[in-house]
């Protein structure tokens, strides 16, 4: 898959008419009984924008998801899509809108087609009227239409989900961590899947815990603990985090956790696959001081590399970071 971005121009906040938007989120609040889900929610999404809702499991992702698509009353604060107040115009809105849900929600004991069929009858449209929009999704599935869906795989399941949520010819896509529990190459076949559907005029916002997943979107909100941390393209969010990042490798990774968390220089130690990830408190480190560091700790086959910082480290800093002033 190519990585290669086009540039966009977006509009400061606020500034674009709520027409003119796919999606606008406008101080979102939301509260189970004393948990506060959702902390006064705001971001917009342009039409035809790939947008991604970064953050992990119990971040609020799908509390908001559910709002977006008129399941779910806010206690305050006001969502529009295409201009039509999702609470107000609810029935407008859920004609304009494709949903995939988190789980699996397709009824595993109708075949491929029947579930196809039905959602397609539940829109007043035909399978035939929009082939062509869920062709290239749906010829994945389509040897197998006599299958019942309860019997596919975690990724054909992913792709019969998608073309029903698509059978209507939707101008708002919103998918609510699609591709969790998926392997590898059904998350990256997904991914371009969503690639070529922006082309077709469909505004699409996804979440996912999947930080790697944030480079594949024109734009992302990081949301931790019901809270938008920041908005902006991917690129902009990792330049914008400015810090030194020293990645770390040793033969026993344990211990040398619990040394690097020990050094006196430490502000984050955090680990990301085979590396420890170190930042130091102002950036005041070298990989020769790093080296030595450890050598004087006994470690063996010693690697360390200073690294250009990924959306999971910008997200782990914000974490970390306080909180901003009103």
């Amino acid at each position: 898959m190519s990585n290669k971005k086009t540039k966009i121009n977006f509009p400061p906040w606020g500034e674009t008419p709520e027409r003119e938007r796919g999606l606008f989120v406008n101080n979102i609040l939301k509260s189970y009984k004393d948990v506060a889900a959702l902390k006064g929610i705001s971001f917009e999404v342009q039409k035809n924008e790939l947008f991604g809702l970064i953050g992990p499991d119990g971040a609020g992702k799908t509390t908001l998801m559910r709002i977006l698509t008129t399941l779910l009353l806010p206690d305050s604060g006001h969502v529009t899509m295409d201009g039509a107040d999702v609470v107000k115009n609810y029935k407008t809105i859920r004609k304009s809108i494709g949903y995939m849900p988190g789980r699996f929600s397709l009824y595993p004991d109708l075949s491929v087609e029947e579930n196809l069929q039905f959602f397609a009858t539940v829109f007043n449209t035909t399978v035939k009227k929009n082939y062509g929009l869920i062709k290239d999704i749906y010829s994945h599935i389509e040897p197998f239409k006599k299958r019942l869906a309860g019997r596919l795989s975690g990724g054909m399941k992913q792709k019969l989900a998608l073309s029903c949520a698509l059978i209507h010819k939707p101008k708002v896509l919103i998918l609510d961590d699609p591709t969790t529990g998926v392997d590898a190459v059904s998350r990256r076949e997904f991914w371009e899947m969503l690639k070529n559907l922006q082309k077709k005029d469909i505004t699409i916002m996804v979440s996912t815990p999947y930080m790697d997943e944030a480079s594949l979107c024109d734009r992302v909100a990081l949301i931790q603990s019901g809270k938008i941390m920041d908005v902006d393209t991917p690129d902009a969010i990792v330049q914008k985090f400015g810090r030194k990042i020293l990645a770390v490798k040793a033969t026993e990774t344990y211990r040398l956790i619990n040394d690097l968390r020990g050094h006196h220089k430490a502000e984050a130690v955090y680990a990301f696959g085979q590396y420890i990830h170190f930042t130091a408190i102002d950036d005041d480190i070298e990989v020769t001081e790093m080296e030595q560091f450890l050598k004087n700790k006994n470690h063996q086959s010693i690697i360390v590399e200073e690294i250009v910082p990924g959306i999971e480290d910008v997200f782990m800093g914000l974490m970390k970071a306080p909180p901003s002033l009103p």
